[in-house]
């Protein structure tokens, strides 16, 4: 279900130009999503709280050219995993793993004209991230006393900053580099014997870069 949101990204994404095959680019890389060092606090306890930690993936992001200054970015993905972690009081302990999908759709300017191998851009745009699999460790299961704990994380929009270049080593293939700060925040609630136990909003806030090699249509 959730990965559907980004075949539908990417589906809308092609619908743009049927015949224009040769204004899109392919991107396929190593991308790495790294939250915001900051921990949340957890609202029943707030000396308590909860981070996630980074993890790498395999990025694939297609661009389609307007015109030599515009293009329109989709970034997808593997599915991300990350530990959400504790701090604060809960410092050193494990409290769930999660996955998620954080599709995203950038407008791109990018500097200089096409006769320069190395072409520098910015881009913003909107990020949609879908969490799922949120699974609860033993440490939390045995902190609230019961094996019937569940965790749920809402889905997410928020917005895109976007830095990067693109560099051209002949007419098809090139290099690709990019970073992101995506807007990421989610309501995250613990259920214990089907009674809500703890709330937190969790801000992530990733730093998200992608390097990979870079094809064109």
């Amino acid at each position: 279900m959730k990965t559907q949101i980004s075949i539908a990204l990417l589906t809308s994404l092609l619908a743009l130009s049927p015949a224009a095959h040769a204004n899109f680019s392919v991107n396929v890389g190593a991308i790495n999503v790294n939250p915001d060092n900051s921990s949340s606090a957890i609202n029943e306890a707030p000396t308590l709280g909860l981070k996630g930690d980074s993890d790498t993936q395999l990025g694939i992001t297609i661009d389609y050219a307007f015109n030599d200054k515009w293009v329109l970015e989709l970034i997808a993905a593997t599915p991300f995993s990350h530990d959400v972690n504790g701090a604060g009081g809960l410092a050193g302990n494990k409290i769930a793993d999660i996955k998620q999908l954080p599709p995203s759709l950038v407008a791109q300017y990018h500097f200089l004209d096409t006769s320069y191998a190395l072409r520098p851009f910015v881009g913003v745009g909107i990020n949609y991230t879908a969490f799922f699999d949120e699974q609860p460790s033993q440490a939390l299961k045995t902190t609230l006393g019961t094996d019937d704990v569940e965790v749920k994380l809402d889905d997410s929009f928020g917005f895109v900053a976007q830095v990067g270049a693109n560099y051209k080593i002949d007419k098809n293939w090139g290099l690709h580099a990019m970073v992101s700060l995506m807007d990421i925040d989610t309501d995250a609630t613990v259920y214990a014997n089907g009674a809500k136990a703890l709330t937190s909003t969790v801000e992530l806030d990733p730093v998200v870069a992608m390097f990979g090699v870079r094809y064109s249509f």
